[in-house]
């Protein structure tokens, strides 16, 4: 296999275009949870910023498809040794130059700690020889060749390697990152289309990125910069929005689902994203082990869920209930997994469960599903608890957080004690990535703490296959234990129902949901 130039695709547009504008386009979105630093940054909020500030090796179009961003290649004769080499004149925006070193440091440093939140990237979703759990120093089998090039050996091979480096965690970092990454993470320097303003960063508020001199990569800035504005809620960005207060918001709140069109225009947006939503319970949780009693109520759970009604009532028909752990817009969707079933509303079969579980320990207390409420879920949230109160006949109630950090820091610490809201935006366009992240034992993305020496095989067999149809086979089977063991309870799949404002053009969204800021054009 070898890549030396991948095929330029083209996007759908709004249409216009020239030389670049000098408005600063403003966007919806909220405060990372995490110092930004890519190695330990696995969430929207700090994800979004990432990848306007610095560049991987490929970057994704709207539709999905790769293209070569820092590479000027990307070649392996058996998928698991590669060669990597750079384009000329790559560097940072303090005008360091980008090196096959700043590559490698950064994915060695990645791979070093296991605190790291996107540590076992380097040795789960892409298997690099050498990695190690306990972590350590310069342990994957990387090799600096040149100022250019650099080697890269995998435990076993990986076809859809190449895919997956556009992904956050395979950003190169300059030599000052390794200085104070502490002071790195909240001043970051990158070398991608835009970089951080001095004193850009005002927490839980705003950050503003203006276009980087330096980058002269196929992703150059189109506007004067962007300010990505952190909204406690849904509602008071789309408030801003209908002013033109807001130029970009990245999802429209429920409860503007069923107008928004209207308000909007040809300014709405409503197309498919490559975003799959669910609930998790931790294996800790009482009653919600991954033992006999346990899978019987996670099922009895998932029957109880009327999916079909939340999503026409409460999203107004814009979502659609999940039938697999993946999406539409991915390569190897599926309506037919075995076990699939457990996803349908039986209000019968519920019930049935739910009392044999009964029989192997009694239930007692309160069944609470959390959810940060500056994400506008707490309407489904509601819906949801109600059909599960009034199908099983328990207490079921929504547990709010202030906000996505706060949630996120007890899933993270396994210090929550209820269900809790989940969901993955793809950070690549393959099924392995959602399945591998969240599912396989020892994953950073493993909030369910799953752990089925089965399930990883298949997925590991799904990894090495030699074609992408036949990864999809053993990937399917995979699913089909996820069914029985349900370590997260599917609802559906996400989309964007988003839109912009009277004073930008040129506006897209990505397959991932996420909007494109370097195309966005906005007179100063």
């Amino acid at each position: 296999m070898a890549i030396a130039a991948l095929a330029l695709a083209g996007c759908a547009g709004t249409g216009g275009g020239g030389g670049a504008t000098t408005g600063i386009v403003t966007v919806s979105s909220n405060e990372p949870e995490n110092p930004l630093i890519p190695a330990n940054t696995n969430e929207v909020g700090g994800g979004l910023i990432l990848n306007n500030i610095m560049s991987g090796l490929v970057y994704y179009n709207a539709d999905g498809s790769v293209e070569l961003d820092d590479a000027a290649s990307i070649e392996s004769d058996d998928n698991q040794n590669w060669t990597i080499t750079l384009r000329d004149g790559l560097k940072f925006s303090d005008g360091t130059p980008v090196t096959a070193e700043s590559y490698v440091k950064a994915w060695q440093w990645g791979a070093s700690d296991p605190e790291n939140l996107n540590q076992w990237w380097f040795g789960y979703a892409i298997p690099f020889a050498g990695f190690s759990d306990d972590g350590g120093d310069d342990t994957l089998a990387l090799n600096v060749v040149d100022d250019k090039t650099f080697t890269v050996e995998l435990a076993q091979p990986q076809a859809d390697f190449s895919l997956a480096l556009g992904y956050t965690v395979f950003f190169p970092l300059p030599d000052s990152f390794y200085d104070d990454p502490a002071a790195f993470g909240e001043s970051p320097i990158g070398n991608g289309p835009y970089k951080v303003a001095e004193d850009g960063w005002i927490h839980d508020e705003s950050i503003t990125l203006e276009p980087n001199p330096e980058y002269t990569g196929p992703r150059t800035a189109q506007n004067g910069g962007v300010k990505m504005v952190f909204y406690a809620t849904q509602e008071a960005a789309y408030a801003d929005l209908l002013s033109d207060n807001l130029d970009i918001i990245q999802q429209v709140p429920s409860n503007a689902l069923g107008t928004y069109k209207d308000d909007l225009g040809d300014r709405a947006v409503d197309q498919p994203a490559a975003i799959f939503q669910s609930f998790t319970m931790q294996g800790e949780l009482p009653h919600f082990g991954y033992d006999e009693e346990g899978t019987l109520r996670r099922a009895a759970i998932s029957h109880a869920i009327n999916r079909e009604e939340i999503t026409d009532v409460i999203f107004q028909g814009t979502r659609t209930p999940a039938t697999d752990f993946t999406s539409p817009v991915i390569d190897g969707y599926s309506t037919d997994i075995e076990g699939a079933d457990v996803l349908t509303y039986d209000p019968e079969k519920a019930v049935e469960l739910w009392n044999e579980a009964n029989a192997i320990s009694p239930w007692d207390g309160q069944f609470g599903l959390a959810y940060n409420a500056d994400g506008g879920h707490q309407e489904w949230v509601d819906a949801t608890v109600n059909s599960i109160k009034n199908v099983l006949g328990i207490d079921a109630v929504g547990v709010p957080y202030p906000d996505f950090a706060g949630l996120r820091t007890e899933v993270n610490n396994s210090t929550i004690t209820s269900a809790f809201r989940t969901g993955w935006q793809f950070d690549y366009p393959g099924m392995y990535n959602i399945l591998g992240a969240l599912y396989l034992s020892g994953s950073g993305s493993n909030d369910a703490h799953y752990d089925n020496p089965d399930y990883d095989a298949l997925i590991a067999q799904g990894a090495q296959a030699g074609s992408v149809d036949e990864a999809n086979d053993y990937f399917h089977q995979a699913e089909a234990l996820l069914f029985r063991d349900l370590p997260a309870i599917p609802l559906w799949y996400g989309a964007v129902n988003a839109g912009y404002s009277t004073a930008v053009d040129n506006v897209q969204y990505g397959w991932d949901s996420w909007p494109i800021l370097y195309k966005v054009t906005k007179e100063g």
